[in-house]
């Protein structure tokens, strides 16, 4: 498990592809699974820290998964008319990231925030289990939503058993969609780096 440590907002000027799905450089793509009051969120990602941990000096790359509370409304109109849906504050987030400077496939920066406080996430974890297997790590947290839960402090009131029993259904297309954007990051066709060498950045939806 990491220290923590005090976030360092990045400066605009720094910030890039924060709401792109294609650049000239690369494509970037989100999926989405919504249930009842839960969803998860996958995408891929290219991510600079501009004030990095000892080890992490590096650019990033990989597949980052979140379990998010959903929030949906009422038709906007008639009973035609479209429905609002949110995927809003996040509770657990899977980053299967690999150094850039290591060979393509390769996800030694694996890991996981257990919790959130509001909309930050805690420590980064690192799990020896999901660094041997991401997958196999993943398939097996996604297939046991009760405890992904409890660990990030979400209250029992907050989703209905109809989410973790969905959830849990769905862990392996979860996992399959996981892996379609892995096999494109290692490819080269998701998480493009920067067309132009910058102090910090974050591409990507998530």
């Amino acid at each position: 498990m990491e220290r923590r440590r005090s976030w360092q907002p990045v400066p605009d000027a720094l910030r890039v592809g924060l709401r792109s799905r294609r650049h000239k450089e690369g494509t970037r793509l989100l999926a989405a699974f919504g249930f009842e009051a839960l969803g998860v969120v996958v995408g891929d990602m290219y991510f600079i820290d501009p004030v990095p941990l000892a080890g992490q000096e590096t650019p990033e790359r990989g597949v980052r998964l979140e379990l998010r509370l959903v929030d949906r409304a009422e038709p906007q109109g008639s009973i035609y008319a479209g429905v609002p849906i949110a995927f809003t504050r996040p509770v657990w987030r899977v980053d299967i990231f690999g150094s850039t400077e290591s060979p393509p496939g390769t996800l030694d920066r694996a890991h996981h925030h257990p919790r959130f406080d509001g909309w930050e996430p805690g420590p980064r974890h690192f799990v020896a289990e999901l660094s041997a297997d991401p997958l196999s790590w993943l398939a097996d947290q996604l297939a046991d939503p009760a405890a992904v839960l409890a660990r990030a402090g979400v209250d029992t009131d907050e989703v209905t058993e109809a989410d973790k029993t969905g959830l849990a259904a769905a862990a392996p297309e979860i996992v399959a969609v996981v892996k379609r954007m892995l096999d494109g990051v290692r490819d080269g066709e998701l998480a493009p780096a920067p067309a132009e060498p910058v102090a910090a950045a974050r591409t990507g939806w998530l």
